[in-house]
């Protein structure tokens, strides 16, 4: 089991408190395909040859996870060693709330051997395992405004933010320089943690 690496805060992202890390540049997101793709409120999750876990993979039982580990039993076979998927699991609401989600888990990343995978490969694989992926807001080069754009385009009520990174494979290691993200200001709305809260669910999408 491996930890998920911290993505770094946009320089012009107003969420981020004292303990997060912002982008010293922008440089790494200078390309021509850009990817940026809406920021779910949710808890960051691995799902892995051997099963899943959250973002800490020593992290305590809860009740919200129970599906989660149910659906990753259907997914962990069909995948191989070195290779996970990460992605938010939504049941539970946070201080976003959702009422017609595809699933309750939408991934964002595709990990091969500590690479992460090209954007179109991670969506063919994600078809594969019957993931649904994250919504894409944009995809094109970047270009100067675009992530003030971005930020003036979200719905603040019903989107946490977004996530830019480049539709290319890079390591591991590049994510703070290949992708970054925008929260918006004053995300948590509540002084209880989601975690010490009644869990309640967000919504599916009606078939």
């Amino acid at each position: 089991m491996k930890k998920y690496g911290r993505t770094f805060h946009l320089p012009i992202s107003p969420g981020a408190t004292s303990d997060d890390k912002r982008m010293l540049s922008l440089e790494g997101l200078f390309v021509d395909d850009l990817v940026i793709t809406e920021k779910m409120d949710g808890e960051n999750t691995t799902i892995h040859a051997g099963g899943c876990h959250a973002r800490s993979p020593d992290s305590r039982y809860h009740p919200s996870r129970d599906w989660l580990k149910a659906f990753a039993a259907g997914v962990s076979p069909r995948m191989s060693e070195g290779e996970r998927i990460v992605g938010e699991n939504l049941y539970a609401r946070h201080s976003v709330s959702y009422d017609a989600l595809p699933s309750y888990f939408l991934g964002f990343a595709w990990i091969v051997k500590d690479m992460v995978q090209p954007w179109d490969a991670t969506l063919a694989r994600f078809l594969e395992l019957g993931i649904q992926p994250v919504p894409t807001l944009y995809r094109g080069a970047y270009r100067d405004g675009l992530l003030e754009e971005m930020e003036k385009a979200l719905d603040l009520d019903r989107q946490e933010g977004f996530v830019a990174r480049i539709a290319g494979s890079f390591p591991e290691n590049e994510i703070p320089y290949r992708m970054g993200k925008y929260v918006r200001a004053d995300h948590v709305q509540s002084d209880i943690h989601w975690t010490k809260a009644p869990t309640i669910a967000n919504g599916l999408a009606q078939n």
